[in-house]
Parts: structure tokens; C-alpha cells; sequence
């Protein structure tokens, strides 16, 4: 697969495909003119992720940024191992929200 999307279901938001530089834009577009307002909570489910690098690191980052911004609770679940392995190597690992499916 050499696209990616992204699902929106309520609150739940599905990643799917690969998450790299060419596709990481696009989401990103995607998903900030869906972020809720204030007081809402978010999870994000990278499931369905076949493959990622450090710009999918840096989406979900933007995405904190954003939510936060908005006063927006966001979590991640279902992070791909190379994505861990990306946090935990740049120092982001504790950062991010991880939510249990």
C-alpha cells in the first residue's frame, strides 16, 4: 500500500496505510479541519498502519499541539512498533498519550 487514510467514526479516528512524507500532509490537512472543540476526547487507532517513519511521529505530535490547543483530550492507541521505536529513540516516547484498546 503506498497511500494512507484516515476514518473518522464520533470520536474515534483510524489510521490506515503508510505514514510517511508524502502522505503525512494530506492526513494532516484532513484531520485538523476535524478536530472537535473544547471539552471533547479523541482516541486515535493506528491499527491498521502498515508502515511509518519520524513524520508519522511528528502527525501525531501536531496533533497533541492542535488538541491542546482546542482544549481537546487526545489518545493514541494500537502504536506500530517501528513507531515506538521512533519515539522512545527521539525521547518522545512519554509523551505521547497511549490508550489501551
Amino acid at each position: 500500500m503506498n497511500g494512507a487514510s484516515i476514518e473518522r467514526d464520533g470520536d474515534l479516528f483510524r489510521l490506515s496505510g503508510e505514514l510517511n512524507m508524502q502522505t503525512v500532509p494530506a492526513l494532516w490537512q484532513q484531520a485538523g479541519s476535524q478536530l472537535p472543540q473544547a471539552g471533547a476526547a479523541i482516541v486515535v487507532d493506528l491499527g491498521a498502519v502498515d508502515r511509518c517513519d519520524s513524520a508519522a511521529l511528528a502527525l501525531l505530535v501536531e496533533w497533541m499541539r492542535a488538541a491542546r490547543g482546542r482544549g481537546v483530550e487526545i489518545g493514541f492507541r494500537n502504536l506500530p512498533p517501528q513507531l515506538v521505536d521512533i519515539a522512545g529513540l527521539t525521547g518522545l516516547g512519554d509523551m505521547l498519550p497511549v490508550v489501551k484498546s
